[in-house]
């Protein structure tokens, strides 16, 4: 007979694309675990929907993505879940709680959560919560709705699966066993001292660790081998941003269209890997080889994707190619450390961030410095991670996606097909309110490239579905920034397409209706990015006509929706004579909506609308897929 507690089975699921989704959903499942569920989490593609059925709650994370799509790693449950042959009813089994992850500065705010939650109730899925949803202009992230949400979650799961008399749920201060453990794949040459304390950074002192990432090619699921090019800085040495123009060469024809992304796989640097391993201890068994082995009968997926059971790896690889040590730690990463210490006040200090009391202080040790995993554990240097368990402390490091800045153009060279990607990239470094200098995991990474070397690299579909039919439409581009990169692409595209194209009655259309790009940066001489290009195409007769808003080269700031209301009426033509498309890319904070108001302006002073009439309009544009944003 199976007992009460045998029958808590809790399916965790995700729909991620930056990887924030998939945090939320490990938090999901920590919490049915300390409720005494056996819990599994996974991206939503690789269960079925028999497989929902198959446990006692289903708890779900998705963010949304695009023109309010699913993430990719959904897109196949998704398939499956809007089939006609799936009668209603057919999922009145399954109990459920979602949490969606959005961003208000998008029009189609948390709609793949909504379609999803929509689609299950139809089905017969039945909430046993309130559907929770975040805003990332939250001041407080992710954590400012999901906290309430999952204590009031992790309450209503105790009313409706109580635990058998005489069994409470797993208390905050027990260390939860991962899934899977590290051990060593053959007896160590030189066995660990556990306790033996290192000079951090010695090694790096000394010269004796390389200054930037190996060569070696990561093994990425979908991967593709790229090689540099060039890596050609274009804003001027004494500009305070470094942006770099990054040109790739990809064997073969690979196709892309502009809004498609180029995911770059970053490593951590060998001084940092150095100093990680010598505050834990672990310089002696670094280089020994390991294997993972799982810490029950039936364990979910690795830790690590792209990593097999039969693959031998280092802690030193493990490091410098799969966790990452740079980022900002999440309050769960707080709670982790706080068994790892002996000492008193660094134990007290660790869970005091854990407490959503104090989530404010928190996010000014984290967030606001951006203080990363190795500054944490340099200060609390009481802390000693047990090697076995570092894949469920650290975080996995993620792909960081870039928007191609070019339009597909194979060529034929040295004998064999290749594809050429272009990307413009914004180097971060910066110096941060307690006056250290932060650097970007990923794109410090980017300034080590030299022309000749190749990394990984996956290729995906971006967010903006540009076609070929849209070339008979006008469109309005709005890109400031590094948000030109597909704008640029898109230029490119409908280039080609127009010397492609013989038919006169579309050469004739592209005539009378010129494209239109607004283009913001902070000075004409140090960030006006491909301003030559735009000049060329000009001469040569392509139909672009492009406004450069700089905010400061005087008194005055300029930003893009400036220009937006002072060119309102080619705008208004573009828009509703003859039918134009709305591209928005570039920084996710206040620009999407203060563009947004301006054209709400823009079909009030030209068309003589209500407001209320100017916004219907809008929403109309964004429904039929004539306004199309894509920011970051």
């Amino acid at each position: 007979m199976t007992s009460p507690l045998q029958a808590r089975r809790a399916l965790v699921l995700y729909g991620s694309e930056t990887g924030n989704a998939q945090d939320v959903a490990e938090e999901l499942g920590r919490i049915a675990e300390r409720l005494r569920f056996d819990a599994e989490v996974a991206e939503l593609n690789a269960i079925s929907l028999k497989q929902m059925l198959q446990h006692s709650v289903v708890l779900i994370a998705i963010s949304t993505t695009g023109q309010g799509d699913l993430p990719a790693n959904s897109q196949t449950f998704w398939k499956a879940l809007r089939s006609t042959r799936l009668r209603p009813g057919c999922l009145q089994q399954v109990r459920f709680a979602s949490f969606g992850l959005g961003d208000t500065s998008y029009p189609k705010f948390n709609w793949a959560h909504r379609k999803l939650y929509n689609r299950l109730v139809q089905l017969g899925a039945r909430p046993i919560y309130d559907r929770g949803e975040s805003d990332e202009q939250h001041p407080e992230g992710i954590d400012g709705t999901f906290l309430p949400w999952s204590t009031n979650l992790r309450h209503r799961l105790l009313e409706e699966y109580p635990l058998p008399e005489g069994t409470e749920p797993v208390p905050d201060d027990v260390l939860l066993d991962p899934k899977w453990l590290l051990d060593f794949a053959e007896e160590p040459q030189q066995p660990p001292e556990p306790g033996a304390k290192e000079a951090p950074s010695s090694s790096a002192l000394n010269g004796d660790v390389p200054e930037v990432p190996s060569d070696d090619l990561l093994d990425v699921p979908g991967g593709l081998t790229a090689q540099i090019i060039s890596n050609q800085r274009l804003t001027p040495e004494k500009h305070w941003q470094d942006v770099r123009l990054l040109t790739l060469k990809l064997a073969g024809h690979q196709p892309y269209t502009p809004g498609d992304v180029l995911t770059i796989f970053p490593k951590n640097f060998p001084s940092d890997v150095s100093q990680f391993i010598a505050i834990m201890g672990w310089t002696p068994i670094a280089d020994e080889p390991l294997k993972f082995v799982p810490s029950s009968p039936v364990s979910s997926c690795l830790p690590i994707s792209n990593i097999s059971t039969n693959t031998k790896i280092t802690l030193r690889t493990l490091l410098t190619s799969h966790l990452d040590l740079m980022s900002i730690p999440r309050r769960s990463f707080f709670a982790h450390l706080a068994h790892f210490t002996n000492d008193p006040f660094h134990r007290d200090r660790l869970l005091e961030f854990t407490n959503p009391e104090y989530i404010d202080e928190l996010y000014d040790y984290t967030t606001r410095p951006r203080r990363s995993i190795l500054e944490v554990l340099q200060e609390f240097e009481s802390v000693k991670i047990p090697w076995q368990r570092v894949c469920s402390v650290i975080p996995a490091i993620r792909g960081r996606q870039f928007s191609i800045a070019s339009a597909v153009a194979p060529s034929i060279g040295e004998g064999e097909m290749r594809t050429n990607v272009e990307l413009l990239i914004a180097i971060v470094k910066y110096r941060t309110v307690i006056k250290k200098i932060r650097e970007g995991v990923c794109t410090r990474y980017i300034s080590s490239f030299k022309p000749g070397q190749d990394i990984t690299v996956t290729l995906q579909k971006g967010g903006l579905g540009v076609t070929k039919k849209e070339m008979e439409k006008p469109v309005v581009m709005i890109g400031p920034g590094t948000g030109v990169a597909p704008m640029r692409a898109l230029i490119q595209q409908r280039k080609q397409w127009r010397e492609d194209t013989e038919d006169a009655d579309t050469d004739g259309k592209a005539e009378g209706m010129r494209d239109v790009l607004f283009f913001g940066c902070r000075n004409a001489e140090s960030d006006y990015f491909f301003k030559d290009e735009w000049e060329t195409l000009r001469k040569n007769g392509i139909p672009l006509d492009v406004f450069a808003a700089f905010s400061r080269d005087q008194r005055q700031k300029v930003y893009v929706q400036d220009l937006v209301r002072q060119q309102s009426a080619p705008i208004y033509d573009a828009l509703t004579k003859h039918n134009g498309i709305v591209y928005l890319c570039g920084s996710s904070g206040k620009m999407p909506q203060a563009v947004r108001e301006a054209l709400i302006e823009t079909f009030q002073a030209e068309g003589g609308m209500e407001r209320e009439a100017a916004e219907a309009y809008l929403v109309s544009m964004e429904k039929s897929g004539r306004y199309k944003q894509e920011t970051w």
